[in-house]
């Protein structure tokens, strides 16, 4: 229910205006000068605020100003049976939504004060949203592994070196290339992604440069590449150990002219990229595989980031957990729970293969699952897969039906080789030797998403 809050001297006024608004629907609150107001105020929960100008002690345009402080994104609108040009325009320089003289017009007020609460409400979830952006791209953690990756980013990210990101999967290799761009120059420019693991070879140079229409059998229309897509911006590539030779050359060629050409076509584009590529594999081994072009790689590797395991950095452990627990208790709606000190200890002898993908499912499970203070016993029912090694019998009695054993054995190495393959449904299809069909019935019965 939206709360109001009207502040008037006069009697009358306060109950005719809490008895109209009322009856649409609002929730009201009075109070007979300025000091009570700004003592309301400071409890918080206000939608909006009613507010009369003249008033003995503090009157209106003082509370404005300190409402201000107390209350800043509380919208006022300011009423008064005095109003002049001048006082309008001082109310509205110290930061009322709009003045309405006395007596109000019935329509207009309740017009000004739906308008002030949707701009309220609009200005919560904008405040909202730029905290889940944030916390999206916050680097978490205070060894000296993680606060040298840290200070790299901060010296490299200004500069227009292009950026070689290596790690293992589940790191937060595309965290890094995240923070890469938004403290450069480019921060206002697009960020594309593109994960070559994941997209066939047939396809990689139309994803990459774009195609004109009638180019192969299945171009109806043109495509715009992705290259194209990140002018002025930075184009990450992902998993780039596995790019086909022949989409390598291509890239070098884009990275060298700063042109490309979409496939089908034969007219040059100019292209503006910073190029910033990741990849779990050991690239000077592909180049004497074969695998790969030992030109591309010394073009793409101006700077090389590698990106430490979660279990090279233990003592991150307990901040990461913690605020993974709080962003999963925030978005389920759950009460906020916490890790027993045996708990976090417990946490840090995980042999975490997955990393800080794998650590934030677990949490999440331990969230579901767990009572309000997760426990060691716990953490090693439910993550520990070198214990449960040793005493194999510590999940099978948690589960009297055969069936629900076998679910949960599913669910769970299904889970995890998706993880392995950083979700590349076809490459895990084909390693576990079941139809990629079969594969997608299994996430959607198990409600198994990408983290």
């Amino acid at each position: 229910m939206t709360q109001i809050l009207v502040i008037d001297d006069e009697r009358v006024i306060r109950d005719t205006l809490k008895e109209i608004l009322e009856y649409e629907n609002y929730t009201v609150h009075t109070a007979e000068d300025g000091k009570k107001g700004l003592e309301m105020l400071g409890r918080g929960g206000y939608d909006a605020v009613l507010c009369d100008v003249k008033m003995p002690g503090i009157d209106g345009m003082e509370l404005l100003e300190r409402a201000a402080v107390a209350a800043p994104d509380v919208p006022f609108i300011m009423i008064t049976g005095h109003g002049s040009v001048e006082m309008a325009v001082e109310a509205t320089r110290k930061g009322a939504y709009d003045f309405i003289t006395k007596p109000p017009d019935l329509n207009r007020l309740l017009i000004t004060l739906r308008n002030a609460v949707d701009k309220n409400n609009l200005v919560a979830e904008t405040k909202v949203l730029k905290r889940k952006v944030a916390k999206t791209f916050d680097i978490v953690g205070e060894t000296p592994a993680i606060t040298k990756i840290k200070d790299t980013i901060h010296k490299v990210a200004p500069t227009e070196a292009r950026v070689l990101i290596t790690g293992e999967n589940g790191v937060g290799k595309e965290l890094v290339a995240r923070w890469i761009h938004e403290y450069s120059n480019r921060s206002t420019g697009p960020m594309v992604e593109v994960n070559c693991a994941s997209i066939p070879t047939e396809l990689i140079e139309s994803e990459l440069f774009g195609h004109e229409k009638g180019s192969f059998t299945s171009a109806i229309k043109q495509r715009i590449g992705k290259f194209e897509q990140a002018h002025g911006g930075t184009l990450f590539l992902d998993e780039i150990g596995d790019m086909s030779m022949a989409a390598q050359a291509k890239v070098l060629r884009a990275i060298q002219e700063g042109r490309i050409t979409r496939v089908g076509g034969d007219k040059e584009i100019k292209v503006d990229v910073r190029i910033v590529a990741a990849t779990n594999k050991d690239l000077l081994d592909e180049i004497e595989k074969g695998n790969f072009r030992m030109d591309l790689y010394h073009r793409l590797s101006v700077i090389l980031l590698h990106v430490p395991t979660l279990n090279e950095r233990a003592d991150d452990i307990p901040i990461i957990a913690s605020r993974f627990l709080k962003e999963i208790c925030e978005e389920n709606s759950l009460p906020l729970k916490q890790f027993s000190p045996e708990a976090m200890e417990a946490l840090k002898e995980v042999n975490w293969t997955g990393n800080i993908r794998e650590l934030r499912n677990v949490v999440e499970r331990l969230v579901i699952l767990c009572g309000e203070t997760v426990t060691a016993d716990d953490v090693f029912t439910y993550s520990n897969p070198a214990q449960r090694a040793a005493d194999p019998f510590g999940v099978v009695d948690q589960y009297q039906k055969f069936q629900d054993f076998k679910d949960f054995a599913e669910r769970v190495f299904i889970e995890r080789k998706l993880s392995q393959n950083n979700w590349n449904v076809a490459k895990t299809s084909a390693e576990i030797d079941i139809q990629r069909s079969h594969l997608y019935n299994k996430i959607e019965k198990y409600n198994l998403k990408r983290r």
